[in-house]
């Protein structure tokens, strides 16, 4: 992605060098916590401010820039909105991948949507488990 400028301008936002930064940190990882960016940024911005850094998270949310990903026992992540899609979650290093949205799950929820009338707005699945490299570490 990386033009952050035009993203922000498109969705009402000013382009200012904290969303930029903020937006740049998370699309470098895919998915990080609050946290996470702060240690990344405090490296380089000495002065850049937890409190700055969940004010503009919050911003971008709202506007659909960032998606919350809800970690079970951990702080939740972010990663850039994108299409829908599975997050593989490592219970030990909270690692977090993308997999594409197997169109063929629409024909497990279907019956469950249509028995209890509900109204699908949006599609969030996490599957926890234990990575391959936590696995394989374990082992050794």
């Amino acid at each position: 992605m990386s033009d952050y400028a035009t993203l922000l301008k498109a969705s009402g936002l000013k382009a200012t060098f904290q969303r930029m930064i903020v937006l740049e940190t998370i699309e470098c990882d895919g998915h990080r916590s609050v946290e996470e960016i702060h240690e990344v940024l405090k490296e380089s911005y000495p002065s850049i401010s937890l409190a700055t850094i969940y004010k503009n998270i919050t911003m971008l949310q709202e506007k659909g820039i960032l998606t919350e990903v809800p970690i079970v026992g951990r702080k939740s992540k972010y990663e850039l909105s994108k299409s829908e899609h599975i997050h593989l979650v490592c219970t030990l290093c909270g690692g977090v991948e993308d997999h594409p949205y197997p169109p063929q799950s629409d024909e497990v929820l279907r019956p469950l949507i249509a028995k209890e009338q509900f109204a699908l707005q949006k599609r969030d699945i996490n599957l926890y488990g234990i990575c391959h490299l936590c696995q394989v570490a374990s082992t050794s």
